[in-house]
């Protein structure tokens, strides 16, 4: 999807055309990456608002995120059907309309279809983002595109959280989807202007329906019953039990017909090389749990330390400090140094994050929040674009397209996955420390009764107010156990999965310039 490498593209823009058209590209991609982001700190007080548990809330992350990832294999088709200009302007479009949806939710139930289709419709923008701004670009000054377009990216760790945050407080969670209709009519009528007379040529293509379909079968049927679960009761719900049969099944068969289909949805038979293979299993793997921490963490400094929506984005928003000055860093020791060891010292990195996070206690400050959130911006900067190169490396041009629509699908369902997994997980040890700290509050047990009598003292309250006050920091403390040992877990995955990099042949040089095509 790299028109520069076509003999017909277009001259690359001049002079205010190529920096209204490149502003105007970068603002879509900010655009859509600042909403994978921006309801992270909104989750508390939109779920409040709506009146369902914080657990239903995060449902509005993880229904984007596998809608998202469905519809990005279905990019090389659409473009090719309707033209690369026409789809992305009608994809910031159809974002734009369904952004307006979700602010005018009145339950979670319209919330979460309009955020499906806000999902959806966002799947081609980022691999359509990147092959506008490398045709506006000369091809020697494809880097530059690329890097441009790597900083756009990774502004919205920076952004999001703060922003949202913000919003939420001053007006609230409605507008952190209003936001985009202003952003995105812009973005649209700005590219249109620009662009139009630069459309790649549309033609009738065959889809492989039998695949789509399979694949939004087991996609949805997986991620409603990890969602669902532990509302019903896992396995003693019959529903539970459908949706994974359905997901199974299909999933199944969607393996068989991909790999024997001639012109499958998703081209499964890149996941033979060795290179494609390891690379996209360390990458989503570990964006799963990159991912499912970033939105677990401002949950649980809003529920539980009492922050503010806005305070909650200040001090996770450092993520992207970093990443954002390294990545220009990166780009001119990449190419010098074996992919393989800069991806192994991202994971090392976000391990050593990890595990200082897995000491937090109930009286944590906000330095202690802020300084792993902001060296975990190095790890970041070194994780998508060597892992991407990796991905990529040694394809010929042609399954370039393909290879980073699969990877990327992958990835980003790996995210929603790992969210729906690490928020279960959460919950779960949350219970049992609670259950282990509740069998040392017996009568029998002095400390307990010294503590409840020197909390009757400090409070001027009876026994009942004093007890409710200790059942409260009890659970408290059993929340942040649990979310230590999430933090752990993902420190000790970290670790484990650094052997998959080691399974790839080394990429350097001249290889490392193919991540441009991956995204982030």
């Amino acid at each position: 999807m790299n028109p520069s490498t076509d003999a017909n593209a277009p001259m690359p823009l001049t002079g205010a055309r190529f920096v209204l058209g490149t502003f105007a590209v970068a603002l879509a991609t900010f655009m859509n990456v600042l909403d994978s982001s921006i309801a992270n700190v909104a989750i508390p007080t939109l779920s409040g608002n709506l009146g369902v548990s914080i657990d239903e809330g995060t449902w509005v992350i993880t229904l984007f995120a596998a809608a998202n990832a469905v519809s990005i294999p279905l990019t090389g088709w659409l473009t090719q059907r309707v033209g690369q200009v026409k789809l992305f302007v009608w994809a910031i479009l159809l974002f734009v309309l369904s952004s307006a949806a979700c602010g005018l939710a009145p339950n979670l139930q319209v919330l979460l279809i309009a955020r499906i289709v806000q999902g959806a419709v966002a799947g081609p923008l980022v691999p359509l983002s990147q092959a506008l701004l490398l045709a506006s670009f000369p091809k020697e000054k494809s880097s530059s595109a690329l890097a441009l377009w790597a900083m756009t990216a990774t502004v919205g760790p920076i952004a999001g959280p703060a922003l949202g945050g913000w919003i939420t407080d001053s007006y609230s969670w409605s507008w952190i989807f209003y936001i985009n209709v202003p952003v995105g009519l812009f973005a649209a009528g700005a590219i249109w202007a620009i662009y139009r007379d630069r459309e790649t040529p549309a033609r009738k293509l065959p889809i492989d329906k039998i695949g789509l379909l399979s694949l939004i079968a087991w996609v949805a049927s997986l991620q409603i019953m990890l969602d669902k679960g532990r509302d019903l009761d896992w396995f003693n719900s019959p529903v539970i039990w459908v949706l994974t049969i359905v997901a199974a099944v299909s999933f199944l068969f969607f393996l068989v017909w991909e790999f024997t289909e001639e012109k499958p949805i998703v081209n499964l038979r890149l996941l033979a090389g060795r290179n494609f293979a390891g690379g996209t299993v360390a990458i989503s793997v570990a964006y799963a749990i990159f991912f499912a921490n970033l939105v677990l963490l401002p949950q649980w400094i809003q529920g539980f330390l009492g922050y503010r929506a806005v305070d909650a984005g200040l001090v996770t928003a450092p993520l992207g400090i970093f990443a954002v000055i390294l990545a220009p860093v990166l780009g001119k020791i990449m190419p010098k140094s074996d992919t393989r060891v800069l991806a192994t010292l991202a994971f090392l990195g976000f391990a050593g994050v990890f595990f200082m996070r897995s000491h937090y206690t109930t009286g944590v400050d906000a330095y202690t929040i802020v300084l792993p959130t902001l060296l975990q911006g190095i790890p970041t900067a070194l994780f998508f674009t060597p892992l991407t190169a990796i991905i990529l490396s040694g394809l010929p041009a042609e399954k370039i397209p393909a290879a980073a629509g699969l990877s990327n699908f992958v990835r980003i369902f790996a995210g929603a996955v790992g969210t729906s997994l690490l928020s279960n997980g959460w919950s779960d040890r949350a219970i049992l420390h609670h259950a282990r700290l509740i069998e040392r509050t017996s009568a029998e047990n002095p400390a307990f009764v010294a503590g409840i009598t020197h909390l009757q003292t400090t409070l001027d309250a009876g026994t009942p107010k004093a007890t409710a006050f200790f059942e409260a920091s009890l659970n408290a403390q059993a929340t942040m156990l649990g979310l230590n040992d999430i933090f752990w877990v993902s420190a000790v995955i970290f670790i484990v999965i650094i052997p998959l990099i080691w399974v790839t042949r080394p990429v350097k040089g001249a290889d490392a310039g193919a991540a441009g095509a991956g995204g982030h």
